[in-house]
């Protein structure tokens, strides 16, 4: 569990970036920070590995408050994700996801053996242990990136609008798999993102985030659909444009979704055991 108890930033230069912020994080969960730009959803990220100190208030993680912690060893219990992979160029991939492993003490044939086993959690073909990022498509060293920050077997990860630089068809691959490595793994995942499809797509809580990390809205994907807290949230999730207002049309016999604009978005199928995300 993380919590944030009022939290605030300000920078030197008189930047209010969070104003007496408070949340739970549930443990095993995904929460996705959503907000547009100045909304202060990185700068609430990166308190939670002391990347960035809070100017007030406090965070724990567990019992711990993070502020008694040494930085740099809660950095590397911490699983760190960001959105061009930060990938070392001159290391190969498995060497890139064994980092961590190996500057903890652990032998280089055991993190290495490690990595190829997160290669595969991540669907990266071990053919490409050997070589360098500049090898590698963008959606592959995302991948890695995923990789790595798995690579101490973290109860959190972090991940910093971690999908943003590939093409849809890439990020929509790469959503898919965290999806599936989540429910496979239950980490605590923080994940920030302007996107508010992808936040409900990935969240099992969603913030709805203003300008200077004030809430606007937290729930479920479901909670805020059905009841936005107030004209920003409605136009934030794009309910006035009509993207969310979905009803049933008949075509040829069989039952079709489409949204406000008359745009198909899909067919009406019965609900399977297997279906949906568990919140």
């Amino acid at each position: 569990m993380i919590r944030f108890d009022g939290i605030s930033k300000r920078f030197p230069d008189g930047t209010l970036a969070v104003d007496d912020f408070t949340i739970t994080i549930p443990s095993r969960t995904t929460t996705v920070f959503v907000g547009s730009s100045g909304s202060g959803k990185t700068t609430l990220l990166r308190m939670v590995n002391r990347m960035v100190d809070p100017t007030s208030g406090s965070i724990h993680i567990d019992d711990d408050d993070i502020s008694t912690l040494e930085p740099v060893a809660l950095r590397r219990r911490i699983g760190y994700v960001m959105q061009n992979s930060g990938l070392l160029p001159h290391r190969t991939v498995v060497d890139n996801v064994a980092t961590v492993p190996l500057l903890t003490g652990v032998s280089k044939r055991e993190a290495r053996a490690a990595a190829l086993d997160l290669m595969d959690t991540v669907g990266l073909d071990r053919a490409l242990a050997d070589r360098y990022p500049s090898q590698l498509s963008g959606g592959q060293q995302q991948r890695v990136g995923v990789a790595r920050g798995l690579a101490i077997d973290p109860n959190i990860l972090l991940m910093d609008e971690p999908f943003g630089a590939v093409d849809p068809l890439v990020r929509s691959e790469l959503q898919q798999e965290l999806v599936r490595i989540q429910k496979d793994l239950a980490k605590t995942i923080v994940f920030v993102t302007h996107d508010i499809d992808e936040a409900f797509l990935l969240g099992d809580q969603v913030v709805i985030l203003k300008t200077g990390g004030r809430i606007a809205q937290v729930g479920t994907p479901a909670e805020i659909l059905a009841n936005p807290a107030d004209e920003f949230v409605d136009t934030f999730i794009g309910a006035e444009r009509g993207r969310r207002a979905l009803s049933i049309q008949t075509v040829n016999g069989k039952e079709v979704v489409v949204d406000g604009t008359g745009r198909l978005a899909g067919i009406l199928r019965s609900p399977t055991p297997e279906s949906g995300r568990s919140a």
